[in-house]
């Protein structure tokens, strides 16, 4: 979720919009306040901050034609080579300050967190967020410190991570259960890896959401029964999807009055399907709380500690669960099984760690500390393919400082984690997936946050424990079990979707048990 403001890939009304004779008086009358915004801060200031320029004869619509159908976390680290860590760029009406090095960035998230700690969104995440009622999209404020506090004591923080172990123990067994079953049946063929791992990880997700593991419902709006595949469409793709859908109104706010049917429409079905699924589920859940039966999940713990929530409130929150831990997860561990099937050199210096430790035995959370390279392989690919390379807009409320230069109230700030992932002065040879430089002595083994992936400040993404927990046993039971090696033509099918770095294509391997 938190990648997913700028992408141009859907900004195809922005010609319809230039065309419209229509507005024609409308821009005379907005010219002299654009020119103002263009003209002043903060480029007048002392401490001037390095501007893009824009295209020549559209300073209104300033450096979006730079960005269109192009990956943006990409564009924004290319134009850092060129313009330094911290520079301005013009989106409609509004001046973004990009931050691209870790330095900065931190500054922003921890130094200046209190200049800064307001979301922006763009009309599709008003919608699908029921306008910033999550953990992860709220602002920094008392609603944000409750929620963070409950999604910590029943799902993510440390000792709720020991009350569902059990969760993601069967979720291993199953996995390695599924793949041992294609070996015995195709062993020849390639096994589609993504097919089987999300399956039981949004099994995962129903399990510590709502008490277990939904393989179908009857949603009364729908007037029908869905599935557990269309469940993890309407909870998990299709918001996925909605989310970096780009609405032109988001950079041009005084138009917002101009209807976009396109959009709007979509977004509003994605959010009444949502809705649908999940009063079906909270039902099901209140008739099993009637009847007696009490389980350790989120919805239990929020019906019971959170009574300030309304309805609409505790979906939303219950949803993010679900759909934060159906995904991010997802992007980490494919990545590492193609980055070690394409490399057989570290896959095997991984097995040989492995054995080392746990012999013939199954790999457990109980071994993560004495499994260093595995460590590395995990924060590696962290580096390389953070889920959120780009963290959500904030809104700059006050003036303030970053970089050493002055960043006036009413700026944006975009955090390019992508960009601070790839920064050349930190990182040697930054393009390339070398899991040995997290073995350097300067990195503390049990430090969470070495690359900017997890963010930083009050603002550290709760999950990040999970996240470790379950992408490095299952990392390690995957290669500790099975030798992996890519389809032919899978070493090139590497294209994302959208703004994230989410396998566009499922990866394709084939597998061979290993013999202890």
């Amino acid at each position: 979720m938190d990648s997913l403001l700028l992408s141009l890939q859907l900004f195809q009304p922005l010609a319809t919009f230039l065309a419209l004779a229509a507005f024609s008086l409308l821009l005379l009358l907005l010219i002299p306040n654009l020119i103002a915004r263009f003209t002043s801060s903060p480029h007048n200031n002392s401490s001037k901050l390095p501007p893009v320029p824009v295209v020549p004869g559209v300073a209104v619509i300033g450096n979006l034609l730079q960005l269109k159908e192009k990956k943006p976390y990409k564009t924004f680290t290319q134009m850092a080579e060129k313009y330094g860590p911290i520079y301005s760029i013009r989106t409609g009406a509004s001046t973004l300050i990009v931050l691209n090095s870790a330095h900065v960035a931190k500054e922003a998230m921890v130094t200046r967190y209190s200049s800064i700690s307001t979301r922006k969104l763009s009309n599709a995440l008003k919608i699908l967020t029921l306008d910033k009622c999550m953990v992860a999209m709220s602002d920094y404020n008392e609603f944000h410190k409750s929620v963070k506090r409950h999604i910590l004591a029943n799902v993510l923080g440390a000792n709720a991570q020991k009350r569902h172990r059990l969760h993601r123990e069967t979720m291993m067994e199953n996995i390695m259960r599924q793949f041992n079953e294609h070996v015995k049946t195709s062993y020849d063929l390639a096994v589609n890896f993504r097919k089987i791992f999300v399956s039981e990880l949004f099994a995962l997700a129903l399990k510590q959401a709502v008490g277990s593991n939904v393989e179908s419902i009857y949603v009364e709006e729908i007037g029908s029964t869905v599935s557990k595949q269309d469940l993890y469409k309407i909870l998990v793709v299709d918001p996925m999807e909605g989310a970096i859908e780009v609405d032109w109104r988001d950079f041009f706010p005084y138009l917002k009055w101009i209807p976009n049917r396109r959009v709007e429409m979509k977004i509003q079905k994605m959010h009444v399907r949502r809705t649908a699924v999940m009063k079906a589920l909270m039902n099901e859940q209140k008739k099993r709380i009637a009847s007696g039966e009490e389980v350790n999940c989120y919805f239990d713990h929020l019906l019971s500690e959170a009574k300030e929530l309304n309805e609409e409130q505790l979906a939303i929150l219950i949803w993010e669960t679900i759909i934060e831990t159906s995904d991010t997860t997802l992007v980490t561990t494919e990545w590492a099984i193609y980055e070690l099937a394409k490399d057989k050199k570290r896959q095997d210096r991984l097995y040989e760690e492995l054995r080392s430790v746990c012999g013939n035995k199954k790999i457990t959370e109980d071994h993560l500390a004495k499994l260093p390279y595995l460590g590395a392989v995990f924060h590696e690919i962290l580096r390389k393919y953070s889920p959120a390379p780009i963290v959500p807009l904030r809104y700059v409320h006050e003036d303030t400082q970053l970089g050493g230069y002055h960043i006036p109230a009413g700026s944006e700030i975009a955090i390019n984690i992508y960009g601070c992932n790839m920064d050349k002065d930190r990182w040697d040879k930054p393009y390339e997936w070398m899991p040995e430089r997290f073995l350097d002595e300067k990195y503390d083994p049990n430090d969470l946050y070495k690359t900017m992936a997890f963010g930083a400040g009050k603002r550290v993404c709760a999950g990040s424990l999970q996240a470790m927990l379950i992408a490095c046993t299952a990392i390690g039971r995957l290669v500790h079990e099975f030798e992996w090696e890519l389809e032919q033509g899978e070493k090139d099918n590497v294209d994302t979707v959208g703004l994230t770095t989410h396998k566009l294509h499922p990866l394709l391997v084939k597998i061979k048990p290993r013999i202890h």
